[in-house]
């Protein structure tokens, strides 16, 4: 090459620039961890088998099908597993499905992996392991999912756009240099050198990379920890956001909305039947509903207050109620219990009108999304706790709720008014997430997960595609991690950026695939490792300021890409014309000082 030495420092400049933004990438996509792994991480690491004859503590990941396990009270389910004989269970599976509280499980009924085990003791029979199981598929879900983004989607047409601008006009000067021009080899070699080394904006990576680390930090302040950088400009282009509601727009903590009670004892108020059914209620080691009732009152003690406890009945799955004894302050015995109406009614006695406006009530609440809850009372002359007492009265209905987050309908209004369209994807009831929407404000256009599969018994809906009836529906409930994930999918087919938000291991498939993948605050491991932004925040308020912003980073990225690009074009277009019309000559990797015409 006519003994020119190699040009070091502009070689080392390059490599530099290239590993800098090599690394960025590198720490940026290995800080996302591995959701799979998070989600097999939630499994219960130990569990009693009975194997040969005698029962052992096993590593969970040694269970076969046809393996019998034990359940007591706080275990977290193992494996799949079908219950045998014995006294049903309470079952927490609200992280798997969405559903808002614990479950009722009878023998013969099927548990799934990674639920919890909230009351009773029991044997089960292993039916399904690993990524066979409910909690399986979804892990499986997660680590099949390699989503690419749209910001990658976007830089690799501006780089297809220089690479072939560049190509064509090294093309034109190949052609006019050497077969029309009849210029020497090494002249032109250096002429197209800085064509392309020139045309290649080398450092609009690592800008951009700059550039949304400094919206991350930005974002981190604002209670949004962002895992994958590039979800900064996915968030900005954001056109619908899809959201769980068990713990995400609500609070997943049962509450009793008091403007709703209905009172059936003349002289007794709202707030005598929340203390009726505070009394009997456990002010210690309580389940969701007794805590959500004791709750109610201004200071727990008042559950107590003023009265001896004589006997407490727990809940059990026979006679669906608890109730306690109890002398007054006058030496009087009573008995209060609430539980299931249709146990508290007939405890009660109830007949004719009375009866039928209290079916009506619970009907209109079951209307509403709303759980109920009886409350009875009793004297008891005798004064021993074995005596029968006096005829139960029946003292009201408690309607029972997951209360909306105080500010997720604000977030609501101000995501639409941003052009952020919100659906709620939940696991629990429809009639739960038509009145959930109703009280955010959100619309209650919502469907059951069956209309996904095309089985609606609702011709009307049924004959909507399912693309359409995804994107024109308001929401969908009593979903699975599947449906979720398949609902992101649609969504994205039919070119909208799609965000997702989350807290539990059924929202992780979903949360891996949707453009952008949010993680509310508490929410599981296996969310968290799923998703590109974690919020540290309660709530859903955060989202819209993340919006905001993002919006604000990326206008900054795109009008530096719009610079780059005009740059590719004018040196393409000016170094072409230079080298043909005036037959400069440049030497490789220099600058304009060192050319010289020919």
């Amino acid at each position: 090459m006519q003994g020119k030495p190699p040009d070091w420092q502009d070689f080392v400049g390059i490599v530099v620039l290239l590993i800098i933004n090599s690394t960025i990438s590198f720490i940026e996509e290995n800080n996302a961890g591995n959701a799979a792994a998070a989600l097999m991480a939630g499994l219960a690491p130990k569990t009693k088998v009975l194997r040969d004859g005698k029962w052992s503590e096993q590593e969970a990941s040694i269970l076969v099908p046809g393996d019998v396990i034990s359940v007591k009270l706080g275990d977290i389910i193992p494996a799949d597993a079908r219950l045998m004989e014995g006294d049903p269970l309470k079952i927490d599976q609200s992280a798997l499905t969405g559903e808002s509280l614990p479950v009722t499980k009878n023998p013969g009924d099927g548990v799934y992996s990674g639920s919890t085990c909230k009351q009773g003791e029991i044997e089960a029979v292993v039916i399904a392991t690993g990524v066979h199981t409910f909690f399986g598929k979804a892990a499986h879900l997660v680590d099949s999912t390699n989503q690419v983004g749209h910001f990658q989607k976007v830089l690799t047409a501006i780089g297809n756009f220089c690479i072939c601008s560049i190509a064509v006009g090294m093309l034109i000067e190949v052609v006019v240099m050497y077969l029309i021009q009849q210029r020497k080899y090494r002249e032109g070699i250096d002429n197209l050198l800085v064509l392309l080394i020139g045309g290649i904006p080398i450092a609009m990576p690592t800008v951009l990379s700059v550039t949304m680390a400094i919206g991350s930090h930005r974002l981190s302040q604002q209670g949004a920890i962002t895992k994958r950088m590039t979800a900064i400009e996915e968030m900005a282009g954001m056109d619908v956001l899809c959201s769980d509601k068990t713990g995400t727009l609500t609070l997943n903590k049962l509450t009793v909305d008091k403007t709703l009670i209905e009172v059936f004892q003349p002289g007794l108020d709202n707030d005598s039947v929340v203390l009726h059914a505070a009394m009997a209620s456990r002010v210690e080691n309580q389940d969701a509903i007794d805590a959500s009732i004791v709750g109610m009152l201004g200071d727990p003690k008042e559950a107590r207050a003023g009265i001896t406890e004589v006997h407490f009945l727990p809940f059990n799955p026979v006679e669906k109620r608890t109730a306690i004894t109890y002398i007054d302050s006058r030496g009087n015995w009573h008995r209060s219990s609430k539980g299931a109406p249709e146990q508290i009614i007939d405890l009660c006695e109830l007949k004719g009108e009375v009866r039928k406006k209290a079916h009506d009530i619970i009907a209109k609440y079951a209307d509403r999304g709303l759980r109920s809850l009886a409350v009875a009372r009793q004297t008891i002359s005798e004064k021993t706790k074995e005596s029968t007492g006096e005829p139960w009265e029946f003292v009201g209905l408690l309607p029972l709720f997951d209360p909306p987050r105080h500010d997720s309908a604000e977030t609501i209004r101000r995501a639409l008014d941003l052009g952020v369209n919100v659906k709620m994807i939940t696991g629990d009831q429809l009639a739960i997430g038509k009145e959930t929407g109703r009280r955010l404000g959100m619309g209650t256009n919502m469907y059951p997960s069956s209309s996904l599969l095309g089985q609606s018994k609702d011709e009307s809906i049924s004959a909507i595609p399912i693309d359409e009836l995804i994107e024109k529906a308001d929401g969908f409930a009593g979903v699975f991690p599947e449906h979720k994930y398949e609902i992101v999918k649609k969504l994205q087919e039919r070119k909208h950026i799609c965000g997702m938000t989350g807290d539990g291991v059924n929202d992780a498939p979903a949360l891996k695939r949707a453009d952008i993948g949010i993680a509310v605050a508490d929410a599981t491991d296996a969310a968290r490792s799923a998703s590109d932004i974690v919020l540290t925040e309660p709530g859903l308020s955060v989202i819209v300021s993340a919006v905001l912003t993002s919006r604000a980073i990326f206008q900054r990225m795109k009008n530096y890409t719009i610079y780059a690009v005009s740059i590719t074009i004018r040196i393409v277009m000016g170094f072409m014309l230079i080298a043909l019309i005036w037959k400069f000559r440049f030497l490789a990797f220099h600058g304009l000082d060192h050319c010289h015409p020919q």
